[in-house]
């Protein structure tokens, strides 16, 4: 009969001391071990099978360990897996299940579920959202644990993790300058949301920073998918005197920017070079050449969320987090040099 594994022998395996594995497994704000020996440990644990048990943590804290996440959206769209799994795994290791719940933008749904989230004594919940948007937290969710995923508020005593899109533009915006470009135009999205906002002050912010001027006939506007895209890349680069680089909202966009070049007789990237955000795989590894983009970290985030409101569970009264994440440059092949 297989002998179950715990905490004991993951320490003597790992050669460190039972309270280290203990807050190596569940992320202790309030003791400091070493980035290398959690992973050390957190390798270990998962090598010999090491599951924690639920049942008796949960009887000793009075607590259902237990989470609820909430989305509008994200359960239907590509970036809802990395989000998911992030929530998922920092739950698991921290010895906790995550119940997923879809409301459809149905704001009486959301309620209900809220409510069936209640009736099963969840100890808290990550409120998500599809895309980084505002958003007014649900009354039902008053008095329980909440840190918002990908959405902000009003209430500063709620924590939130989000991209950080300023950033996210002035890396993308910062590639396509050491390729040596100095006309670079932008197709920004239409729609009133943070990320319309952000990324177009970190463009600016780029610009700005490298002593480069913005041309206003080279930011186009439109709407956030593949037509847009084309629509804004033809007005662009159909200028007598076009920009040599792009930088669009998102993948969606760039690949409609593809097809204008393509249309216009253009090669990418010897004539044209074109950054995106997103890293939607689907998109960016199917263009050719692949598509320069810059990150959002859904999954990092979904970690976050379900941390820090296990931190919150574990540390009544800390003071809240609004927080941004940072997104990196995925390099592929859609950016050169500026022709000539």
């Amino acid at each position: 009969m297989a002998t179950k594994v715990g905490i004991r022998e993951v320490a003597r395996a790992a050669g460190v001391s039972v309270t280290t594995v203990s807050h190596a497994l569940n992320d202790a704000t309030s003791f400091r071990v070493k980035a290398e020996t959690q992973q050390h440990v957190r390798d270990v644990a998962k090598d010999l099978g090491y599951a924690p048990n639920r049942l008796a943590s949960g009887l000793r804290n009075q607590r259902s360990q237990i989470l609820g996440l909430v989305s509008d959206e994200i359960t239907t769209t590509p970036f809802a897996g990395a989000m998911i799994r992030g929530a998922q795994d920092a739950a698991y290791e921290r010895g906790y299940v995550v119940m997923v719940v879809n409301s459809g933008l149905d704001s009486e749904l959301e309620a209900r579920e809220i409510r069936m989230l209640q009736q099963h004594q969840v100890d808290g919940v990550v409120y998500a959202r599809l895309y980084h948007q505002g958003v007014q937290v649900p009354a039902e969710l008053d008095g329980l644990p909440t840190v918002l995923l990908d959405a902000v508020t009003g209430d500063t005593a709620v924590s939130s993790i989000v991209p950080d899109e300023v950033g996210a533009a002035e890396t993308a915006v910062d590639a396509l300058i050491r390729a040596g470009h100095t006309r670079i135009g932008m197709i920004n999205n239409v729609d009133d949301i943070p990320a319309t906002h952000g990324r177009l002050e970190g463009f600016l912010n780029a610009l700005r920073r490298h002593g480069l001027e913005h041309d206003s006939r080279h930011l186009v506007i439109g709407k956030p998918d593949t037509k847009g895209g084309r629509e804004a890349g033809l007005a662009l680069l159909g200028q007598p005197d076009r920009p040599t680089a792009l930088f669009c909202f998102s993948d969606r966009v760039a690949m409609g920017a593809y097809q204008a070049a393509t249309a216009l007789g253009l090669r990418i990237p010897e004539d044209v070079s074109i950054v995106g955000i997103d890293n939607l795989e689907l998109i960016a590894d199917s263009l050719w050449p692949g598509l320069t983009t810059v990150a959002l970290p859904h999954y990092d985030m979904g970690r976050w969320a379900v941390n820090r409101i296990l931190d919150d569970i574990e540390n009544p009264g800390m003071p809240a987090a609004q927080t941004q994440l940072e997104c990196p440059l995925i390099e592929r092949g859609s950016v050169g040099p500026p022709p000539g």
